[in-house]
């Protein structure tokens, strides 16, 4: 089966898990896989990019991640920064993709937190793939966050507790302004959300596969939205529905 591209998915999530393993495997320390899992982020995205996808939103740090490692967590909060700088160029004028963050900023190492809010401001007019960094993320984190938002409206007076609704809740979330998620993805074998998009997932397809994500190319990519495109989605009626 070929690749449709009439029916590319508006919205992919990746959970990019497998780094360290991929690493351990070759005798290297856990950073070596995270380093070689950007490398593999950049050309993910390119390819997205290449073939319509509108959004890829990729779990690089959890809010529970800050319980790994010292060297590891110091290492995956100055990458993104390291990754930026490197790719500068290609990435901001050569590829049309807009770069955007969701998660926490208060705790970022401010490095990391200015080169962020460059690639954001650089390349917020570009019309391409969105690619979001959920980084310092967690989706108990995002929800809770959007209930004070609303609790705070309420108290104010600028809504009632009878205007509280789905619509609403969606557009107190980090990713207010992006379309339903068609298709999660995570790498390595797990079969966990890991406290990723609770909220979004509710109708997106899942496609769990056993490759690290540092080997998680654009081949392999192009069999998840393959195996996707296969999917009958009814989205809790009957009929088969395809949202573009």
């Amino acid at each position: 089966m070929d690749l449709d591209l009439n029916r590319i998915p508006n919205h992919v999530a990746i959970i990019l898990d497998g780094n360290g393993r991929w690493a351990k495997e070759r005798g290297k320390p856990r950073i070596y896989g995270h380093r070689h899992g950007a490398f593999n982020l950049r050309d993910l995205a390119k390819y997205a990019n290449s073939i319509g996808v509108k959004y890829m939103t990729v779990y690089c740090f959890s809010t529970e991640n800050w319980k790994r490692p010292d060297d590891e967590v110091n290492f995956l909060m100055n990458t993104p920064a390291w990754y930026i700088k490197r790719f500068w160029k290609t990435m901001v004028e050569n590829t049309n993709i807009r770069y955007k963050m969701i998660g926490r900023r208060d705790r970022l190492p401010k490095k990391l937190l200015n080169a962020i809010e460059e690639m954001e401001n650089a390349t917020k007019d570009h019309t391409g793939l969105t690619l979001t960094l959920a980084i310092d993320y967690g989706s108990r984190n995002e929800i809770t966050t959007a209930v004070k938002n609303i609790c705070n409206d309420v108290l104010e007076n600028k809504i009632s507790v009878n205007d509280i609704n789905e619509d609403l809740i969606t557009n107190n979330l980090f990713t207010k302004d992006y379309p339903p998620l068609d298709l999660m993805i995570r790498t390595s074998g797990e079969y966990r959300i890991s406290n990723f998009l609770l909220w979004q997932l509710a109708y997106s397809e899942f496609y769990f596969t056993n490759t690290y994500f540092p080997d998680f190319t654009p081949e392999k990519f192009k069999e998840a939205l393959i195996d996707f495109q296969s999917r009958n989605r009814r989205f809790g009626g009957l009929k088969w529905l395809y949202i573009s």
